[in-house]
């Protein structure tokens, strides 16, 4: 007999007995009343379970493993929100020494105790923070010398990422675009000085491209501007994206000058939910003193004796990450990031060489500055192939691998590429599992009797989109 009292999905009925397990999940209203957390859990959980493995996830630049104690730490901190800083002031205080731990891997000079900095939801936040400041500086120059200042432009790669296509749009301003090449394959200073002019309020130089892994070479633009501004009487400066390479090059190439050291870099900028080891959303900039922030950007306050400085495009943000970030830096210290970055380069150069010997494909560069590498198919392999990269993607992806295949940008657009990411979490062993994956792909396709239909459209000349977009920031 049923009991009258009992209500379809309460905490008597097994969470797969209940009618909710059977109906369509909520798409366009909200469900008429509530169901037990369990329930509600498994419905949002069992959405998701058909998803990559975020550790098998070679697309996404994104942290995905953290240890417990800092998954633990950031948990507990989920209901704390960063921009509360009267309420949580310790929060904003530990912001503030994180700030001053990145200025100093990147050998700022500042001298203040509390160096000019900080912290984003992403990189992306970061990219605009660096950009609206050198945008700001030129304008206020401009005004002072009794100059137009209605023209702005800025100088990029043609490898960019796409927040400063946004940045662009969003604040009106040119974006000059440097086009590279399979003999250039990284901005060529030259070539981004003839862009520039009275109006260029910076040239953007990348550490760690997205489409490619590559280094911009910063030291040898930063030389060629110097001579540069010297002839022409400007005063442009360099801003560093360095989303992924702000925590690759001071561990694994301390000598290698690309930040605060060089004279025109004045502000950098970094995704620390990257190679910053932290969960996402965080990005973090700085500038090489205080004197190069505006202070139309900021505000000042004095937080528990120390004079703190709240720079950013958002108001409320998530204060976990925060924490996240403090605290990697004292479980690794310098050498526990440097072991971590070693062992993501050594996967990454022993995928590189092993993909360099498939008869199938070629690698884009010989080099590999960060943990991350493209390749293609070599042209007489694909000009009998009836197979693309995209037809290679699908086939890992039903292994539960995300390797993205995309086309190169503007001027290389015909170069479709594959891309992994090699971070924290992905070891030797699983790399041999992909190259065994792939093999596997290979030796299938190359049986296929007819072209694919990503083979055809390439020989009709119809491009053909990515299923990844490279927005993770």
């Amino acid at each position: 007999m049923t009991d009258p009292n009992f209500r379809s999905g309460d905490a008597k009925s097994n969470v797969f007995g209940t009618d909710e397990m059977i109906s369509p999940s909520p798409v366009q209203t909200i469900p008429d009343g509530p169901t037990t957390e369990d329930v509600a859990y498994q419905m949002v959980k069992d959405e998701i379970f058909a998803e990559t493995d975020p550790r098998l996830n070679l697309a996404t630049f994104v942290t995905t493993y953290m240890d417990e104690k800092a998954t633990q730490l950031m948990n507990e901190a989920i209901n704390i929100n960063y921009i509360d800083e009267t309420e949580y002031p310790r929060v904003a205080f530990m912001a503030a020494k994180c700030i001053n731990i990145v200025a100093n891997l990147w050998n700022t000079p500042e001298q203040n105790k509390w160096k000019a900095g900080a912290v984003a939801i992403g990189s992306s936040e970061a990219c605009m923070l660096g950009g609206i400041a050198a945008w700001i500086r030129w304008r206020e120059r401009r005004k002072a010398a009794g100059k137009p200042y209605d023209k702005p432009n800025f100088v990029i790669s043609s490898a960019y990422q796409i927040v400063w296509e946004k940045f662009a749009q969003l604040w009106e301003i040119e974006m000059r675009t440097v086009p590279l090449s399979l003999e250039k394959t990284t901005l060529d200073p030259e070539e981004a000085l003839k862009l520039c002019d009275e109006n260029t309020f910076c040239i953007v130089p990348i550490q760690g491209v997205t489409y490619t892994g590559l280094n911009d070479d910063v030291e040898a633009l930063d030389k060629a501007l110097d001579e540069y501004n010297a002839k022409t009487g400007y005063d442009i400066p360099i801003h560093v994206d360095a989303a992924t390479g702000g925590f690759i090059l001071p561990f694994l190439f301390p000598e290698t000058k690309w930040d605060f050291r060089l004279k025109w870099v004045l502000s950098i900028s970094t995704s620390g939910h990257k190679f910053g080891l932290v969960y996402p959303g965080l990005g973090w900039v700085c500038w090489k003193d205080k004197k190069y922030l505006p202070g139309s950007m900021s505000f000042s306050a004095d937080y528990l004796g120390a004079e703190v400085t709240q720079v950013g495009l958002n108001y409320s943000r998530p204060a976990a990450q925060i924490l996240g970030q403090y605290y990697q830096f004292i479980r690794l210290g310098f050498q526990g990031y440097k072991e971590v970055q070693t062992n993501s380069m050594d996967v990454c150069k022993y995928l590189h060489s092993e993909i360099a010997k498939r008869p199938a494909f070629v690698n884009y560069s010989d080099d590999v500055p960060n943990p991350l590498f493209i390749w293609y198919l070599k042209p007489e392999y694909q000009a009998t192939a009836k197979w693309t990269l995209y037809d290679l993607q699908g086939k890992l992806q039903e292994h539960g691998w995300m390797v993205p295949a995309y086309a190169l940008p503007n001027n290389l657009e015909n170069y479709v590429v594959m891309r992994v990411v090699c971070k924290q979490g992905f070891s030797r062993d699983m790399a041999d599992q992909l190259l065994g994956d792939i093999d596997s792909a290979v030796a299938e396709m190359e049986k296929l009797e007819y072209p694919t239909e990503s083979r055809i459209a390439m020989e009709k000349n119809i491009p053909l989109k990515s299923t990844f977009n490279h927005t993770g920031r």
